[in-house]
């Protein structure tokens, strides 16, 4: 698309200020993000086009955003905080009254740039540490948001029993011959499924609640005040759905605390690096604490353990059928893929006993 067709599309958004520039902005991999520059050259607004490919319901999407958004500013005006319009997302109105703009053939929506913020990727304890009391303060001010209210953006996520089904199911397809070379993965996959459907059973046994989560929780989600450092608002807010809350722990477990890449060719380097997941638990208690229940606290750590395991069964899966799902760089990509996770995935079982027993002070 061409700028002048990006400022047609804002021009259903009645923003005030004449706009000069559009740009591309950030490195998501779903949405079409840019960047909104003012003829007074400020960035003021960040236009995304919503992959309604992905994100099948959009008016649910945006419910759930225009509730999430408002919930959390009344808290932080209720608490009497300061900085408000920079600690959560404001989202601007087209002139239909939605919160986006259907051109006939995208879904388009505005918010405000939260001004001298910025997005970390390196992930240390110190910033382990802020993530993880971001985190924990979003879903503490989220807690008290009745079951039901938000709908599911993307059903069956996070469903263990589901993604199973459908490693089942490309096992007994297999569309393109490739079973066969990875049977013993997929023993060692069954082997562990009985316990990775805990969270389930919990459930149905009403010992464990569904509760609003992020799902996404990478530490570029987060921005940080440019001067600070400190954690301003929790971002990318298009997968926050109910789940369990081993959900969002488990996810930067899976991602922050590995000490190789998710595609990691050289698994010696794959490893769980245990400061970070103790930095990232100490700050996401601090506020978390005020709402899990100890059944919950005592689960967090094999919350890592279970994305870890999802996701391995993800790309396994993936790979079975002939990698129709993830965008891949060469033939064996998922493969490689799924050889990383697993590996994480035996390195949290090693030391599970040792995160188990940290999470012990909470209790």
């Amino acid at each position: 698309m061409t700028k002048e067709n990006y400022l047609e599309i804002l021009l259903n958004f009645n923003l005030e200020e004449k706009i000069a520039d559009v740009m591309p902005f950030g490195n998501g991999h779903i949405n079409d993000t840019l960047k909104v520059t003012t003829a007074a050259g400020e960035d003021k607004y960040v236009l995304q086009r919503i992959n309604h490919h992905i994100f099948t319901n959009v008016d649910m999407l945006q419910n759930n955003i225009g509730i999430v958004t408002s919930h959390i500013r009344r808290k932080l005006e209720e608490g009497g905080g300061k900085d408000i319009d920079r600690r959560v997302l404001t989202f601007l109105p087209a002139g239909s009254g939605k919160s986006y703009y259907f051109d006939g053939e995208s879904y388009w929506r505005v918010c405000l740039m939260i001004p001298n913020s910025k997005s970390l990727e390196e992930v240390t304890p110190a910033l382990s540490y802020e993530t993880g009391k971001a985190f924990g303060d979003f879903q503490a001010m989220l807690a008290d948001i009745p079951e039901g209210t938000l709908g599911e953006t993307i059903p069956n996520f996070h469903n263990m029993g589901f993604r199973l089904e459908q490693l089942s199911d490309a096992v007994k397809n297999d569309a393109v011959g490739r079973y066969a070379s990875v049977s013993d993965i997929v023993n060692e996959i069954n082997l562990r499924a009985e316990k990775m459907l805990i969270q389930e059973r919990l459930y149905k046994e009403g010992k464990l609640i569904k509760r609003i989560n992020h799902c996404d929780t990478k530490v570029n989600n987060i921005l940080f005040d440019c001067e600070t450092n400190n954690p301003l608002c929790v971002i990318d807010l298009d997968t926050v759905m109910p789940g369990f809350v081993l959900s969002d722990i488990g996810d930067f477990i899976r991602t922050g605390a590995n000490t190789g890449a998710e595609d990691d060719p050289d698994l010696d380097k794959v490893n769980v690096n245990i400061e970070i997941f103790k930095a990232y638990t100490t700050g996401y208690m601090e506020t978390a604490k005020s709402f899990l229940t100890p059944l919950e606290i005592s689960l967090l750590p094999y919350g890592g353990r279970l994305l870890t395991y999802m996701q391995t069964v993800r790309f396994l899966a993936d790979y079975i059928n002939g990698d129709t799902y993830y965008k891949i760089h060469f033939p064996e990509h998922n493969l490689q893929r799924t050889k990383a996770q697993f590996k994480l995935l035996q390195s949290l079982e090693e030391h599970a006993g040792e995160m188990d027993d940290f999470m012990k002070q909470w209790l």
